[in-house]
């Protein structure tokens, strides 16, 4: 395989090589931008589903299943969403040789789809609250240059749509969609922000939106996820109505939650280094690589000895995979640290003799583990892994900011950059502009990420008392 690009100096070109090398997607499907998921990838996505299921079901949600093609007078409903979304959908016009006397939308994102039917299911107080999810493949026509998980027209997609009682009960469904992707993000050892974004870029028809954002190198960012506060702004036009305990008619109020395959580009992006993937252990495809060192004379003991190994952990209920085959072990180790793989035990007539076998964390730490306790020393190494892949991503995090004060030291930043912003339109466009990139927001929630965070609005000077934005060049 070849070797790897920098990925300090080329970032771009190295997480494109990584999925590539480590077999995570193939994007030679003949519709640009629907990429297919390989079985490796498979394994890491539906490790990542399960997460993600544990937590939103956790605060009450139940799964749903909406279909995929939206009636265009469904999708016509709202204006400002038809506003932000025509120019990004795919249509379907024929069924078979038959022009369709209703033009149906291939589902950009679900909300003109299940709200119809929220208005059949709501009827009463006490049908509130309503909160499902589901995770479906929505479509984007995506005109920019895709990358794979991070910008593609398929993408696999987690969308929460809830109903609340009033405008409080659906900011606390906000809140609650916050401290569910709290609890995803410690499982996949990512450090992000919570950031409000500004009117400008909030979801059409949104009475704000929440993202969460994450530095993956230079002056860029990647959004992973979304929740958004509706008010009753979709409720309305789709006839949404629940009739109080006095009798009286309200609309709910509506909040969404979203996150994709953007995760897996982040886990990547965040982790990855010099010699390729890293995965924490909560969504590697294989936790555990097994390798034998056959020498001659075993007569087959060492692979004997790994093929029992690699049933012990299964049966403790790891995800072990033993590589057997005729490749030298250095192509062995090559590969699978290539990969990601958290851990690796060589198993070789030494070890066979010491009754111990080698073992070899993804960061590259080397260690023995006794034979008899083997699945409580897999246990313990895979606990320090985690912790110590998380610990190196939140130095990389404080890392990728840094303070601005004037308009002209954004231009060509290779970090992140905090501003003080007053809060004005005009003003966050004459940032992104002296970024080449975005205002991505003021923060909702999370860390700080620099000392001495400006008081006075960059553009206009204007104090901004303790606001202060991030802008950066988004992936």
């Amino acid at each position: 395989m070849a070797e790897l690009p920098d990925k300090r100096t080329a970032f771009i070109d190295w997480y494109l090589a990584v999925v590539e090398q480590a077999n995570l997607s193939d994007k030679r499907y003949g519709v640009k931008g629907m990429n297919v998921w390989t079985p490796y990838g498979m394994r890491a996505r539906r490790h990542l589903d399960r997460i993600m299921i544990r937590e939103i079901e956790a605060t009450g949600s139940q799964a749903v299943e909406f279909p995929a093609l939206i009636p265009a007078p469904e999708f016509a409903k709202e204006k400002e969403h038809i506003k932000g979304f025509d120019a990004q959908v795919f249509w379907v016009t024929k069924g078979g040789l038959n022009d369709l006397d209703v033009p149906l939308v291939l589902r950009p994102t679900s909300e003109t789809a299940i709200y119809p039917v929220f208005a059949l299911w709501v009827r009463s107080h006490r049908d509130l609250p309503l909160n499902v999810y589901q995770i479906v493949n929505t479509f984007r026509y995506e005109t920019k240059t895709t990358r794979p998980f991070v910008r593609v027209r398929e993408i696999h997609f987690f969308e929460e749509h809830t109903c609340q009682v009033d405008e409080a009960a659906a900011t606390e469904r906000v809140r609650s969609n916050l401290a569910a992707f709290r609890k995803m993000a410690e499982a996949f050892g990512l450090p992000y922000l919570s950031l409000r974004r500004p009117d400008w870029d909030k979801f059409a028809g949104a009475h704000y939106s929440i993202a969460f954002d994450i530095p993956v190198g230079g002056a860029r960012t990647l959004q992973i996820g979304s929740v958004h506060h509706y008010r009753d702004n979709f409720s309305k036009p789709y006839g949404i109505v629940y009739e109080a305990a006095d009798g009286s008619q309200h609309h709910p109020h509506q909040t969404t939650f979203g996150l994709s395959e953007r995760l897996l580009g982040a886990i990547v992006a965040v982790h990855g280094d010099a010699k390729g993937a890293v995965f924490p252990s909560t969504i590697a495809p294989y936790e555990i690589v097994l390798v034998p060192i056959p020498s001659p004379g075993d007569a087959g003991a060492t692979g004997s000895l790994a093929r029992s190994l690699a049933s012990r952990l299964e049966r403790a209920g790891r995800r072990a995979v033993l590589d057997d085959g005729d490749d030298r072990p250095g192509a062995k180790y090559y590969r699978w640290e290539l990969a990601g793989v958290p851990l690796r035990l060589e198993v070789g007539r030494r070890e066979a003799a010491s009754g111990n076998v080698t073992a070899v964390d993804r960061l590259g730490r080397k260690t023995t583990i006794a034979i008899e306790t083997l699945e409580a020393g897999v246990e313990e190494r895979l606990t320090a892994f985690d912790r110590d892949l998380r610990a190196a991503a939140d130095a990389a995090f404080r890392d990728a900011f840094r303070v601005a004060s004037e308009l002209g030291e954004l231009a060509g930043s290779d970090r992140v950059r905090v501003v003080g912003w007053c809060g004005k339109e005009a003003c966050g466009h004459a940032i992104e502009t002296a970024i080449d990139g975005a205002l991505l927001g003021v923060p909702e929630e999370g860390p700080p990420v620099a000392p001495g965070a400006p008081s006075k609005c960059i553009a206009c000077g204007e104090s901004t008392g303790v606001r202060w934005a991030l802008a950066a060049q988004p992936l």
